[in-house]
């Protein structure tokens, strides 16, 4: 079995600007360390993110760097 704490050092690790965690319902976030200017977020960039796992919270992240390397 794959430890939660090295899981989340992973997706850390691949997604830089991002603090992961999982809540005791078993549902995973992702919270940027940094805030985000209103015009991100009007380009669809999000502040916190969730999923109901870990392949889940992976996608989503993969779609907010696409939004971010895409620009306005």
């Amino acid at each position: 079995m794959v430890d939660f704490a090295d899981l989340k050092a992973n997706i850390e690790t691949e997604h830089p600007g991002w603090v992961v965690w999982r809540s005791d319902a078993g549902r995973w976030y992702a919270t940027r360390s940094g805030d985000l200017t209103d015009a991100q977020l009007d380009a669809g960039l999000a502040m916190t993110l969730a999923a109901d796992d870990e392949a889940g919270l992976r996608r989503r992240l993969d779609e907010q760097a696409r939004v971010d390397t895409a620009g306005p």
